[in-house]
């Protein structure tokens, strides 16, 4: 008991220190040109952020949704001869999410045009 107490104060004094050090030696000067990256030595004069394109977000997410599906598929490949009712029935389903997203891909695509 008594060496758990002397080491519960002998840290909360050393994190009180760490925290009293940390206090006295902080850089207080916020200047614009010692706060950004350094790239090159030239400040920037616009934003050279570009603005992010919906339609990219889209084709990334069907991309991920059709990746993962075809990740699905390949394996029930090897595994048909196991059980060929469930075989049938995940493939079928899988399948017709497939089949559905690029319907509505398509769609998406209409309407964009």
């Amino acid at each position: 008991m008594k060496i758990t107490l002397t080491m519960m104060s002998l840290s909360s004094i050393i994190i009180l220190m760490m925290i009293i050090t940390m206090v006295i030696t902080k850089k207080n000067k916020m200047s614009r040109d010692k706060n950004p990256p350094f790239e090159c030595g030239f400040s920037k004069m616009t934003s050279t952020r570009k603005s992010f394109s919906t339609h990219f977000f889209l084709v990334a997410t069907v991309f991920l949704i059709f990746d993962i599906e075809i990740s699905m598929i390949v394996p029930m490949f090897s595994t048909k001869m196991v059980n060929m009712d469930e075989w049938l029935i995940s493939s079928t389903i899988t399948i017709m999410i497939l089949i559905l997203g690029l319907m509505h891909e398509w769609k998406i695509k209409m309407r964009m045009n």
